[in-house]
């Protein structure tokens, strides 16, 4: 920070009661300095990202910064104020104000500054000297990590300490990590505890923000600027990404930090050491998490696109939960027939079953309608951002008008996302930056997706997807034993990853038309789907000594993930042991899938498990098809296992008296 503050820049007794008023008398003095060629302007950039987020720190601190078009070089001025001024920080003011001025477009800059103050600013000992020091030189010197000889305490404030470099301690690595997986349910959470685990082991200090399906809460922005590198382990984009510029960032997927916590926090430590530094913005998007590995700096396209399905995926999820299993349970109650009852706002009889039936079903239609629209809007937000949503949503609309479906959908949601990408690299006026994400962006981009979808290529993918429809209702015999199959190979190999959901998704969007053959494919995806789970449970209780202890608690929970259609329930299984699980739990999903077919079930409800056998057509012959997949994969497993003998770290002596049951 040599260059970064001088003594022209320390205002040790700062007036200001406000952050605006702080802002501006501090700026006042980067203008003096010639930092600044705008004072207002500039004032402007930074009360707009004081808009985004508070900037306050607990213990007293606030770091106003932005980048802006007015700021000629990387500055940095400090002020001391002795009342007090609030920046938003829970334990109350600030009385140390450091403002953070980046030219526009210098990311790494600004939040390598932002960075690097935020580490120093986590030692009480640096802190206590700024608020002790009388010399303005000195204090920039501080700052800018210069030896300045320690300050002689204040009698009147005993508690403020003295800098003492000799009793500094080793500060222990400190990484922060994002998780997130396309439910935003199971992998979300399960590489966060993996990730957690690896860090104790190596004595690294780790927070995670795992961004599930119920929201996520932010990490601390003080946290953020005091880690020293960076994990993205995910399926879908990584949101405000920008909050981690300016550090070593590993990008990956979700399952590699289930897989190899540890090998992810070794690679973060070298990047660290080598000083690697990541341009990361969510105002110009990179292409997404699609950029890892040795994939380059735009990343493999195949693997950008399925992360910007995988994200319609995401979002689309709860409504397809939540609106068929309403329509499931309207079906229990009120039979099939319930569909063409007449609108509860205009007929509803409180004590009629039929009333109650009719509800349930139109409000899950309701939620059904949104599928398609939600899919394409979300595809498109995984691409561009929230300018993208408008677009996207339209685009899924105007599928459903002109009956394009599910298809329609990730067309639409394809084509919004690129038009935002787009426009999004034209050079505009300053004046006009504020404006174009609210306005200029969703109009023309939905303009485009609109001419689009309804005069170009809207017509062909309707005519796709009636085709498809009709082959779908016209599988039979082999042909249909041959997709049940496949689908079952697919909900089986990655159990949750992306090969499942592409599954799950094909599925899913045929219940928003619902026809015999698309029920037919729900319900080969459902069943096959359970087995993973529910032949591990089985294989752990049969042959005991194969299984280490930790395997056979999981094998315990699995019994009731399976049931329930939670497939990500083997993942501890095949993570552990996937040459010998993952083979063993596609083979049964495959029989499993192709009697489903074979025996004609079907399913309107998109989840459930064995919780909705009730509505399964053919419910008995369903339940044999699952019971027949669970057993081939467990005597599959159990013989692969067996050649092998006891797990390394097998059970203590206590089960070595157990007589396994005969499988």
């Amino acid at each position: 920070m040599s260059e970064l503050i001088t003594a022209e820049l320390v205002d040790l007794d700062l007036s200001a009661e406000t952050k605006s008023a702080a802002a501006r008398s501090l700026a006042g003095r980067m203008v003096a300095a010639g930092r600044v060629t705008d004072l207002d302007g500039f004032l402007a950039d930074v009360a707009a990202r004081e808009a985004q987020m508070p900037t306050g720190l607990d213990g007293g601190i606030g770091i106003p910064h932005c980048r802006s078009e007015h700021v000629a070089a990387p500055t940095l001025a400090f002020g001391r104020s002795a009342r007090g001024i609030d920046f938003g920080a829970a334990d109350g003011p600030a009385d140390l104000v450091f403002l953070i001025a980046a030219p526009a477009g210098a990311d790494d800059d600004h939040l390598t500054i932002l960075s690097s103050l935020a580490r120093r600013l986590m030692d009480p000992g640096f802190t206590g000297a700024l608020r002790a020091e009388g010399d303005p030189a000195a204090a920039a010197a501080r700052i800018r990590g210069e030896e300045v000889p320690a300050a002689a305490p204040d009698p009147e404030e005993t508690e403020v300490a003295p800098a003492d470099t000799e009793s500094e301690t080793v500060q222990p690595f400190r990484i922060v990590a994002v998780t997130s997986c396309p439910t935003g349910i199971a992998h979300t959470y399960m590489a966060a505890e993996s990730l957690e685990a690896a860090a104790r082991a190596e004595g690294v200090v780790l927070n995670v923000e795992t961004q599930g399906s119920a929201g996520f809460e932010r990490l601390d922005p003080a946290v953020i600027a005091a880690a020293d590198a960076v994990i993205w382990a995910h399926d879908v984009d990584v949101r405000e990404k920008a909050r981690f510029g300016g550090k070593p960032v590993v990008d990956t997927g979700v399952k590699a930090g289930i897989n190899r916590p540890a090998e992810l926090i070794a690679e973060a430590r070298r990047k660290a050491e080598r000083g690697e530094i990541s341009r990361v913005s969510d105002e110009r998007r990179e292409p997404g998490p699609g950029t890892r590995g040795s994939a380059g700096a735009s990343g493999h396209f195949g693997v950008r696109l399925r992360t910007y399905l995988m994200s319609g995926v995401s979002y689309m999820v709860p409504f397809v939960a939540a609106g068929g299993l309403l329509i499931a349970l309207s079906f229990a109650i009120g039979g099939y027939e319930i569909a063409s009852a007449k609108s509860v706002a205009d007929h509803f009889v409180w004590g009629e079953a039929a009333s109650w039936a009719a509800l349930l079903n139109q409000i899950g239609s309701a939620a059904f309608g949104f599928l398609v629209p939600v899919l394409a809007g979300y595809i498109a937000y995984g691409m561009a951002d929230r300018p993208a949503l408008v677009p996207g949503f339209v685009g899924g609309a105007i599928a459903l008008t002109i009956d394009a479906g599910f298809l329609g959908g990730l067309v639409a949601g394809l084509l919004a996302g690129a038009a935002v990408m787009a426009i999004q690299r034209l050079k505009v006026h300053p004046t006009l930056r504020g404006i174009m994400p609210v306005l200029v962006i969703p109009l023309l981009a939905s303009i485009a997706v609109g001419f689009l979808m309804f005069i170009v290529v809207g017509k062909p993918i309707a005519s796709l997807q009636n085709a498809l429809t009709d082959w779908l209702n016209g599988l039979s015999g082999s042909n249909a034993v041959i997709l049940g199959v496949v689908l079952g190979l697919m909900m089986c190999f990655d159990m949750g990853g992306p090969l499942n959901k592409v599954a799950y998704a094909f599925a899913v969007g045929g219940l928003a038309d619902p026809t015999p053959g698309s029920l037919k494919v729900m319900a080969a995806v459902m069943a096959a789907g359970m087995v993973p789970p529910l032949a591990m449970a089985l294989a752990t209780t049969v042959r005991r000594r194969l299984f280490t202890r930790t395997e056979r608690e999981n094998g315990r929970a699995a019994w009731v993930l399976g049931a329930s259609f939670i497939t990500e329930g083997a993942i501890p299984f095949a993570a552990a042991d996937p040459l010998r699980v993952i083979p063993s739990v596609m083979a049964g999903g495959a029989v499993t899938g192709a009697l489903s077919m074979a025996f004609g079930c079907t399913l309107r409800a998109p989840h459930g498990g064995v919780f909705v056998v009730p509505l399964i057509g053919e419910p008995f012959l369903y339940l044999l098809a699952i019971a027949t997949g669970t057993m081939v994969s467990t005597a599959l497993v159990v013989a692969l296992k067996g050649m092998r003998g006891k797990p390394d770290k097998a059970a203590p002596a206590d089960d070595e008296a157990e007589v396994p049951v005969a499988a």
